[in-house]
């Protein structure tokens, strides 16, 4: 399976903003970003002119990037996206939010991204009763997304929990956090999507 293993503060450094990527960990004071708010590269200070075609790639690279999905990947997504009724960038935003890992993460039961998307591949999370370990599994409304019942998985989603307690839940999410499952109420839309994206710059670049 591709992954993505660059170091992810250069990733956060290279699109100019925090992707939060390492969880609660991004918020610490030693984030690179804050002391070093340059792409990464040696010529990286050098003022360079951007293009409008600059402008819409860094835009799908910070997507791609915030949720950890690979190109031929993100084409998929897109495609379906097309295909759906209504706007296709929120249809594409609703698509990557939809993701396991994502909902896992969402709900506080991981502390990062990666951390989220190695505990489903290793099979500690069950989707309306049935284990699932593949991290693009695309929830549903009314699906139950619960934790395994291994002491040693519970014990890393309750550290997990603790961590994120500070965190706010979407509505479309209805998290039990002292039952560890989380209940899908509806379809996330564009208001649920947190990350500063312009979506539709996106949709234009990748519809040429």
């Amino acid at each position: 399976m591709a992954r993505l293993i660059d170091k992810k503060c250069k990733l956060c450094r290279r699109e100019g903003m925090k992707l939060f990527l390492k969880g609660q960990r991004c918020f610490a004071d030693k984030c690179a970003l804050s002391r070093r708010d340059y792409p990464p590269g040696v010529h990286a200070q050098k003022r360079i002119k951007v293009t409008d075609y600059g402008v819409h790639l860094r835009e799908k690279q910070k997507l791609k990037r915030i949720y950890g999905v690979m190109e031929r990947q993100f084409r998929i997504y897109f495609k379906s996206a097309e295909r759906m009724k209504g706007n296709t960038g929120e249809n594409l935003l609703s698509l990557l939010e939809r993701r396991l890992d994502n909902v896992v993460l969402t709900s506080g039961f991981a502390l990062s991204r990666n951390h989220a998307r190695q505990m489903v591949n290793h099979g500690h999370f069950s989707v309306n009763g049935r284990q699932v370990d593949v991290s693009s599994f695309r929830v549903r409304a009314g699906d139950e997304v619960s934790v395994g019942g291994r002491e040693k998985t519970k014990k890393m989603v309750s550290e997990a929990i603790e961590v994120n307690k500070s965190q706010t839940v979407p509505d479309w999410l209805d998290v039990k956090s002292d039952e560890m499952k989380t209940t899908v109420v509806g379809i996330p839309r564009r208001e649920h999507v947190p990350h500063p994206v312009q979506e539709q710059l996106v949709i234009e670049l990748c519809s040429k």
